[in-house]
């Protein structure tokens, strides 16, 4: 694998991006009710990684960002540190950004312009979160997690020979 220059850009096209990313290939389905709701049709949304200090935008005016309130066990609600970018006119999820991984950004594949690579696996998160009424792919290249995998995105793609590194 190499780094590739990822263009995305919104529906309405008043939001364009542009970031490079070692780690292409969009192989992870969140099927958490947050990715589900915001970004994911499929009920699923499917982020990718880039380097966040490579991240170029046009149009920042139209972009509006949304933090989610996650319901802890005794009830409380906390806001999610995480910053889901979307085109404040079309609606169109851009980007996850979050200050606990400052120097990464998390395109949705969706907004992905660029041709991306076809993963040679996928895996399935959040699956506890999942939807009654979504069939999660089985079979020998799909891979599941009740919540989330120890493997972090770029030892995914080292297992699969599909990194190199900086």
């Amino acid at each position: 694998g190499l780094v590739m220059k990822l263009e995305g850009s919104c529906h309405c096209g008043a939001v364009r991006f542009q970031v490079l990313s070692r780690t292409p290939h969009p192989f992870m389905r969140c099927y958490c009710s947050i990715c589900r709701k915001t970004g994911g049709g499929g009920g699923y949304a499917i982020n990718i990684m880039g380097q966040a200090d490579s991240l170029e935008v046009q149009g920042e005016d139209s972009l509006a960002v949304y933090q989610a309130g996650m319901t802890e066990a005794d009830g409380s609600v906390r806001v999610s540190p995480a910053r889901r970018h979307f085109c404040r006119h079309c609606g169109s999820a851009l980007w996850l950004a979050d200050p606990n991984w400052p120097e990464w950004v998390y395109p949705l594949a969706s907004a992905i312009d660029t041709p991306l690579p076809r993963p040679p696996e996928r895996v399935h998160i959040l699956l506890d979160s999942a939807a009654p009424w979504v069939q999660v792919p089985t079979g020998e290249r799909e891979v599941h997690f009740a919540e989330y995998p120890e493997e972090s995105i770029e030892d995914w793609h080292r297992r699969h020979g599909l990194y190199e590194e900086p």
